[in-house]
């Protein structure tokens, strides 16, 4: 039980830090906004990796859960309870930024940070299913037994999370998260609520991408 508490602690922090940045910072407005929301999103992957890494493996994202199922690493029962406390990790998460930007000094602005696709679903379809996969494809190879970075995965992947984010917040405001993406987006409702199934499918479809990568890679070689 410990672990699936640990995944909700973790994507709580990711949510709430990662797009609480994003709201803070007007993010998209200008360049400096943008460098800003990537580099949070990462700092906090960072945080948590070495964090809860030892307990749970710091997944906090189900695109990673399910790309570690595909690659058998997690069973498909420690999986779907990753994801179900992923979610709700991200639910509280919006649910504690909503409140505190409904109540801001800025009179009742109520964003919190949730995707959209800017240039149509398609677009959105597409930049989520390759940034994930590439995502996924670092923290598969990067925490791999034999051939991972060991103690340094966490830092290659949170420094992975940023460059993912520079590329794609112009586009989707980049998710590559379900769970990230669902909190927001029900508190959010609109253009969230109708791009929300863009960025469940998006990245689940990255994840299996990437974990079939990984096996034909990084997988062991027949003598």
């Amino acid at each position: 039980m410990k672990k699936y508490f640990a995944e909700l602690v973790g994507t709580f922090v990711l949510t709430l830090l990662g797009c609480g940045a994003a709201v803070s910072l007007n993010c998209g407005v200008d360049a400096a906004s943008v460098v800003g929301t990537a580099v949070a999103f990462g700092l906090a992957v960072v945080a948590m990796a070495y964090t809860i890494g030892g307990v749970s493996g710091c997944h906090i994202n189900p695109a990673i859960t399910i790309g570690c199922l595909v690659s058998k690493r997690i069973s498909a029962k420690d999986a779907g309870m990753y994801i179900i406390f992923q979610v709700i990790g991200a639910i509280l998460a919006a649910a504690v930024l909503y409140a505190l930007v409904s109540t801001g000094a800025n009179g009742g602005g109520t964003s919190t940070g949730a995707n959209a696709c800017s240039y149509g679903q398609l677009n959105g379809f597409i930049v989520e299913t390759v940034l994930t996969c590439l995502f996924v494809l670092v923290v598969l190879g990067t925490t791999d037994e034999k051939k991972g970075a060991g103690n340094f995965a966490g830092l290659a992947i949170g420094l992975s999370l940023i460059l993912i984010h520079l590329v794609g917040i112009h586009y989707t405001g980049t998710s590559v998260n379900p769970a990230r993406s669902i909190g927001p987006a029900l508190f959010e409702g609109g253009q969230a609520l109708t791009d929300l199934w863009v960025f469940i499918c998006a990245p689940i479809v990255g994840a299996v991408l990437a974990a079939l990568i990984w096996c034909g890679i990084g997988g062991e070689e027949k003598k």
